[in-house]
C-alpha cells in the first residue's frame, strides 16, 4: 500500500483546506503515470476503481467552468448534465482553462481548496459509500475521507448523471 506517514505529505490547498475543515483523511502518494488515470491508482491501491473519485472541470455554453466528482469506473452524461443546469451543451473544459480556474495541473485536479470558487456537483451515489479516494491536489496524490466529510468543506449539489451501461 502506498499510504504515507501524514508528516511527510504534501502540503497542497487541498490539504490546506481539509485541515482548516478538521476532516480527516489518510494520505496516499504513489508514482504518476501519465493517461493511468483512476484504473492505475486502484490497482496500485488495490481498491475498487469505484471508490476512485475523479474530479472532472466541465464549462457549460454559457457561464463559468464547474466541477463534477463522479466514480472513476464511470463516465459523465453531458446530455443529462446540460438538462439538469438548463443549458444547450456542456463539455470538458481544456486543460489551460481547467488549471486557470481550479489552480491544479491536470491530472491533480482536487475539489479542495480550487483557484477559484466553483459550483461543485456530486454523483448521488458517491454517498452511498464508507470512504472514497479523491486527488489530494498533486499528480500522484490521494486522500481517502469518509464522503459524509465531504459537504463540510465544500459547497456541492448531488446530481445522477452518471452513465453506468
Amino acid at each position: 500500500m502506498y499510504e504515507i506517514n501524514p508528516a511527510k505529505i504534501p502540503v497542497t490547498p487541498a490539504v490546506r483546506s481539509l485541515r482548516s475543515g478538521h476532516i480527516p483523511f489518510r494520505p496516499y502518494l504513489f508514482p504518476w503515470k501519465e493517461k493511468g488515470g483512476t484504473r492505475y491508482s486502484a490497482e496500485l491501491l488495490q481498491i475498487s476503481e469505484h471508490l476512485v473519485i475523479k474530479t472532472l472541470v466541465f464549462e457549460p455554453d454559457r457561464g463559468d467552468p464547474f466541477l463534477v466528482l463522479m466514480h472513476g469506473d464511470r463516465e459523465v452524461s453531458v446530455k443529462a448534465l446540460a438538462r439538469l443546469l438548463g443549458v444547450k451543451t456542456v463539455t470538458p473544459a481544456s486543460e489551460p482553462t481547467a488549471t486557470r480556474f481550479t489552480g491544479y495541473q491536470f491530472g491533480g485536479t482536487s475539489p479542495f481548496g480550487t483557484r477559484r470558487k466553483m459550483k461543485i456537483y456530486a454523483e448521488k451515489s458517491l454517498f452511498d459509500l464508507t470512504e472514497l479516494y479523491i486527488n489530494g491536489g498533486k499528480r500522484g496524490f490521494l486522500v481517502a475521507v469518509n464522503p459524509a466529510d465531504l459537504g463540510k468543506v465544500l459547497e456541492l449539489e448531488t446530481v445522477t448523471v452518471a452513465i453506468t451501461d
